[in-house]
């Protein structure tokens, strides 16, 4: 958890924590669905009243200065709610659908879905050792003692399954303790940005390209052997390189071109046109109750290239955009008439990839995760219900994720229901956002379907 008593405090533990992991609508912007320039007309969303009250009394008592949500269900046009402003500042656009929000470890169900397209055409397997993209991995070691690093040869490689499920033996900053957390410290595997202050002394260590944070990566010892644990971890970023050279082109440009681009997410960002810094968000912390400023929209990190595009927290998006991305789960992998998966790959993606044995128990939400009240297992990049959730929702099968500054996003496949909700500050779990506001979406679908 993030508890900030000063603003260098604040700092510090932000990195901790993102090292890790009204009701009316902007118009709808014309969309090239890719096969025939099909428009879509922006159409009257339904009011949702449960969903709308709890964001507005947010807002009104300072807990934060806005939040857009977009729930989907079925084929019915999303519903996107939203209350208060971009940042505390009177004068600040309001928040909408087409706000930019960072959405930290929501950037890993992206990346694992492009890595699943790749299993998809045969580029690579989920049982295939890494080594054969990234040779430094084939002989990794594994730490005898959290306390020392001394170390033995691990009793198998990591796999692409581990990558996406955080079964690597791959540690985190959040997660890593003791001499292991100093040497990632000091070999900078510290794949996020945290803001224009902290940015210039965080470059100064971390590599500057993927494929060598990646080579920096192997040459440490594992918190695990491959396979046998579960363990948060930046498993997502090193899968990122293995993409670059199991696609044989950039990371971001496969990202880009294989999902952003015939999905039509036009706002998904590894760094913020200068031209887009009006819709951006400012992201906060709060000292006491007060919301302080930890990474102000105009003088935003995210609006300068990051050293790489970090796969596991690195995307600023629009809860428009998030939501198409979980359309396209949703319904098996196209969208729009648009596919980029096929629905046999989208279910496996969204199952239990966790390997024999290994169980998910949960993650502290000030991590971006979530705690486990029913059997969970994890898929590619996300948590998975086991069973049902109470009173049936969420279904088992529901799969997703959230991120460190209070993003959450869920798709209900046997349901079909889908849910973005996008707020920026820390620690995520401030105040039980997630909780409160699937209850709220639950009652407005009880009343919409009373109707």
């Amino acid at each position: 958890m993030i508890r900030a008593r000063t603003i260098k405090a604040v700092a510090a533990l932000v990195a901790g924590a993102m090292l890790a992991g009204q009701a009316q609508p902007q118009a709808q912007r014309p969309r090239n669905a890719g096969s025939g320039n099909i428009v879509i007309q922006e159409r009257p969303i339904p009011f949702m009243p449960a969903t709308k009250a709890l964001f507005d009394g947010y807002v009104r008592e300072g807990k934060m200065p806005g939040i857009v949500a977009a729930f989907g269900t079925g084929n019915l046009p999303t519903r996107f709610v939203s209350a208060g402003r971009i940042a505390t500042d009177p004068t600040a656009a309001a928040a909408s659908p087409d706000t930019l929000w960072r959405v930290y470890s929501m950037t890993k169900p992206v990346t694992a879905m492009a890595a699943m397209i790749l299993v998809e055409e045969g580029k690579i397997s989920l049982d295939q050792p890494i080594s054969d993209f990234l040779p430094a991995f084939r002989k990794m070691r594994v730490q005898l003692d959290p306390n020392t690093m001394q170390s033995r040869p691990a009793t198998q490689p990591i796999t692409v399954r581990n990558l996406l499920t955080h079964t690597a033996g791959l540690g985190y900053n959040i997660i890593t303790k003791g001499p292991l957390l100093k040497e990632y410290e000091r070999l900078g595997i510290l794949p996020a940005a945290i803001n224009a202050g902290v940015e210039p002394q965080m470059r100064r260590v971390r590599p500057p390209t993927l494929q060598e944070f990646a080579g920096r990566v192997a040459t440490l010892p594992l918190i695990a052997d491959p396979g046998t644990k579960w363990s948060y971890s930046i498993g997502l970023d090193v899968m990122g390189a293995v993409i670059e050279k199991a696609s044989g082109m950039p990371f971001d440009q496969f990202v880009q071109t294989r999902l952003f681009v015939p999905l039509d997410m036009r706002s998904s960002y590894w760094t913020v046109p200068a031209g887009e810094t009006s819709r951006l968000a400012t992201n906060y912390t709060f000292l006491g109750d007060s919301l302080v400023p930890v990474d102000p929209a105009a003088t935003s990190v995210y609006l300068a290239r990051p050293s790489f595009p970090y796969g596991g927290a690195g995307l600023v998006t629009s809860a428009r955009d998030y939501d198409r991305f979980l359309r396209m789960l949703a319904d098996g992998g196209a969208l729009d008439g648009v596919r980029v998966m096929k629905p046999e790959t989208v279910r496996l993606a969204m199952s239990n990839l966790l390997p024999a044995g290994v169980t998910f128990g949960g993650v502290g939400g000030g991590t971006g995760g979530t705690d486990a009240s029913v059997p969970m297992g994890y898929g590619a990049g996300g948590s998975v219900y086991l069973a049902d959730g109470p009173g049936g929702v969420p279904s088992k099968g529901t799969y997703g994720w959230g991120g460190a500054a209070g993003t959450v996003a869920f798709v209900d496949p046997a349901k079909r229901i889908r849910g973005t909700i996008m707020v920026n500050y820390f620690p995520a779990d401030r105040w039980p956002v997630r909780e409160e506001a699937v209850r709220a979406f639950g009652r407005d679908l009880a009343l919409l379907a009373g109707r």
